[in-house]
C-alpha cells in the first residue's frame, strides 16, 4: 500500500472549501426558503467543488477525459434540476453557472493551481454576494455613461494594441502607444470615482461626493463648490471642507499615477505628498465636523470616459512631454521645472505621467520628482486662488490658508526626508 500524498489531501480539502464558500453564499441568499427546496445550497455546491477535485486527481490513472465526463454529468444534472424547478419568475442561470465554475475551480485546486482557484472563488463569491449593489449601480449609470464607456473600451482594447510603440516627431517625444496607455490608466481611475458618485447619488452628500470627486478632478470640484457658495453662503464650512477634501485627494492620486508608470519615484515623493494630504484632510475634517448639517447635493462631474475628454487628455500628455524634452534640451533642468510650473496651473496629471515616463529614460529621477512636486504645488495654489476669487469671503480665506499650510507641511517633510 503506497504512502498517502499529503499534498493531494490538502488540494482535495481546498476543493471542498472553495465549494463550501460558494455554497455558503448561495445558501444564505435562499435561507428563507423551506428546507429541501434549495437545489443548490451549502452542501450541494460544496460537494460539486469536491467532485471537481476528485475527478482531477482520478484523471491521472483514468485519463484526461474522466473530469470532462464528470463535468458533463454535473451539467446534465443541473439542466434537469433547472427545467423541473425553475419558475417563470426565476429563469436566471446564475446558480447553475456558479456550480459549474465551482467544479472547475475544484479541479484547478487539485491540479496544483491553488492560488488561482482560491482567488477566482473569492471573486466569484463577491460577485454573487454583491448582486443588489451591482444591479443598483447599473440602474443609476445612464445611457450616456454606458455609451462613453463602450467608446473608450473600443479605442483602448481594439486600437491600443495596434498602436506603434515608438517615438515620433522632434526628439521622438511622442509615443502613441505609451500616451494612450497612460490615458487608459488615469481615465479608469477617474471613472471609478465618477461612478461611485453617480451610484451613491444624493446619499453621498457634499463631503463624500467631494472626496470621491477629487479622484476625478479636484479642479472641477473646487470650481463647482466655489460657485455654489455664491448661491448658498450659509453653508460655508461644508463648501470649504469639500474643496479641501477634493484638493487633498490629489496628493495620494499623484502617488497612484506614479506607481502605475514608474514606481521607483515613490520613495522621493511619498513623504511630502503624504504630509500635504494629511494637513489638508485634517482641516477638511474639522470644517465638516463643525458643519452641523448642510446641503446633500454633490458637485456635478464630467464623465472622464467621454472620448473627447480622453483625446484632450492624450493631447495634453503629448504636449507636456514635448515641451519638457524641448525646454530641457535648451535650458537644462530649469526647462523641466518651468514646464511643470506652467502645465501644473490647470492639470497635474499630465505632468505627473510625463515626468514619470521620461524618468524611465534619460531624465534623472531627482529632476522628475521635483517636477512632479512643483506641478502639485502650483496646482494646489491655483485651486486656492480659485476659491479666493470665486467663493470669496471666509471660504476663500480658509481654503487658501489651509492649502498653503498643506504645502508648507509637504515642504518641511521634503526637507527632512532629503539626504543632508
Amino acid at each position: 500500500m503506497g504512502a498517502v500524498d499529503m499534498s493531494d489531501l490538502f488540494r482535495l480539502a481546498l476543493s471542498l472549501t472553495l465549494g463550501l464558500l460558494v455554497g455558503l453564499e448561495r445558501g444564505w441568499r435562499k435561507r428563507e426558503e423551506p428546507d429541501g427546496s434549495r437545489a443548490l445550497g451549502l452542501r450541494t455546491v460544496g460537494l460539486i467543488g469536491l467532485l471537481g477535485g476528485v475527478s482531477a486527481l482520478l484523471s491521472r490513472p483514468l485519463g484526461p477525459w474522466f473530469p470532462v465526463a464528470c463535468l458533463l454529468a454535473v451539467a446534465s444534472l443541473l439542466a434537469g434540476s433547472y427545467y423541473v424547478s425553475a419558475t417563470p419568475r426565476d429563469r436566471g442561470l446564475t446558480s447553475e453557472v456558479a456550480a459549474l465554475l465551482t467544479f472547475l475551480l475544484g479541479a484547478m485546486a487539485a491540479l496544483g493551481f491553488e492560488r488561482e482557484a482560491a482567488a477566482a472563488a473569492v471573486v466569484m463569491t463577491a460577485l454573487l454576494g454583491f448582486k443588489p449593489v451591482l444591479h443598483a449601480a447599473v440602474k443609476k449609470l445612464g445611457r450616456a455613461e454606458f455609451h462613453a464607456a463602450l467608446q473608450f473600451l473600443l479605442v483602448t482594447v481594439v486600437v491600443l494594441p495596434n498602436m506603434p510603440d515608438r517615438g515620433y516627431g522632434p526628439w521622438e517625444a511622442f509615443n502613441p502607444y505609451r500616451v494612450w496607455l497612460m490615458v487608459a490608466v488615469i481615465s479608469g481611475l477617474s471613472f471609478a470615482g465618477y461612478a461611485a458618485v453617480k451610484v451613491l447619488g444624493p446619499l453621498a452628500g457634499t463631503s463624500v461626493a467631494s472626496l470621491l470627486g477629487g479622484v476625478v478632478s479636484s479642479t472641477a470640484v473646487t470650481l463647482a463648490l466655489a460657485r455654489r457658495h455664491r448661491e448658498q453662503p450659509g453653508a460655508w464650512r461644508l463648501h470649504a471642507g469639500g474643496i479641501l477634501l477634493a484638493s487633498s485627494v490629489m496628493f495620494p492620486r499623484v502617488l497612484v499615477e506614479v506607481a502605475a508608470v514608474n514606481a521607483s519615484l515613490i520613495p522621493r515623493l511619498a513623504a511630502p505628498l503624504a504630509a500635504a494630504a494629511l494637513v489638508g484632510l485634517a482641516a477638511a475634517g474639522l470644517l465638516i465636523w463643525r458643519t452641523g448639517g448642510g446641503p446633500s447635493e454633490g458637485p456635478e462631474l464630467r464623465n472622464p470616459l467621454q472620448l473627447g475628454a480622453a483625446l484632450f487628455f492624450a493631447a495634453s500628455i503629448a504636449l507636456v512631454t514635448l515641451a519638457t524634452v524641448a525646454l530641457r534640451s535648451w535650458l537644462g533642468e530649469g526647462g523641466v521645472y518651468a514646464t511643470s510650473a506652467i502645465a501644473g496651473v490647470m492639470d497635474v496629471d499630465a505632468v505627473t505621467l510625463s515626468m514619470a515616463r521620461l524618468s524611465r529614460g534619460d531624465l534623472s529621477a531627482e529632476v522628475a520628482a521635483r517636477g512632479i512636486l512643483i506641478a502639485s504645488g502650483v496646482n494646489t495654489l491655483s485651486k486656492a486662488a480659485m476659491a479666493a476669487v470665486i467663493a470669496r469671503g471666509r471660504v476663500g480665506l480658509v481654503c487658501a490658508g489651509a492649502l498653503v499650510a498643506a504645502l508648507a507641511a509637504g515642504a518641511a517633510a521634503l526637507a527632512m526626508s532629503s539626504p543632508a
